[in-house]
């Protein structure tokens, strides 16, 4: 019998985007969070070395890419692999609210931060309110 959908070639299609195959590593982990004026993007990269990561910013879509070489080298036998290795890649849309022209990138004990600072325009500003009589009044906006 002709099977038009396989259930299993679906599920094994979205096993492998989440976790990932050794051709194409799953995505990198990360946490995000707003930290007074900044907003906080921390990307999991244990064992990348720092040169290997680049960061570029295109109008409003932040790329991350890093690279886990392969441990080991020719004429050794591989025993167990579940590390992935490979290139990674993240993009992240980032809204109008946020400055792109001010992130700032710190790499430590194998985690990418970025800090991404909140636009002038998106702060919150006090609008002054103009009268024809003699009072003037302020409205936060």
């Amino acid at each position: 019998m002709l099977m038009r959908t396989d259930p299993f070639r679906e599920f094994d299609r979205l096993a492998e985007q989440v976790l990932g195959t050794t051709a194409r590593p799953a995505a990198m982990p990360m946490d995000a969070w707003r930290e007074g004026e900044d907003f906080v993007v921390a990307f999991d990269l244990p064992g990348v070395n720092v040169d290997s990561v680049d960061i570029d910013v295109e109008r409003n879509v932040l790329t991350v890419k890093a690279e886990r070489p392969d441990p080991v080298g020719e004429g050794t036998e591989l025993i167990a692999s579940e590390r992935p290795r490979g290139v990674f890649s993240r993009q992240l849309i980032l809204g109008d609210a946020l400055d792109t022209e001010g992130v700032k990138a710190n790499y430590d004990a194998g985690v990418l931060t970025l800090r991404i600072p909140v636009a002038e325009k998106a702060k919150p500003r006090r609008i002054e309110i103009e009268t024809t009589g003699k009072q003037r009044q302020e409205i936060n906006a």
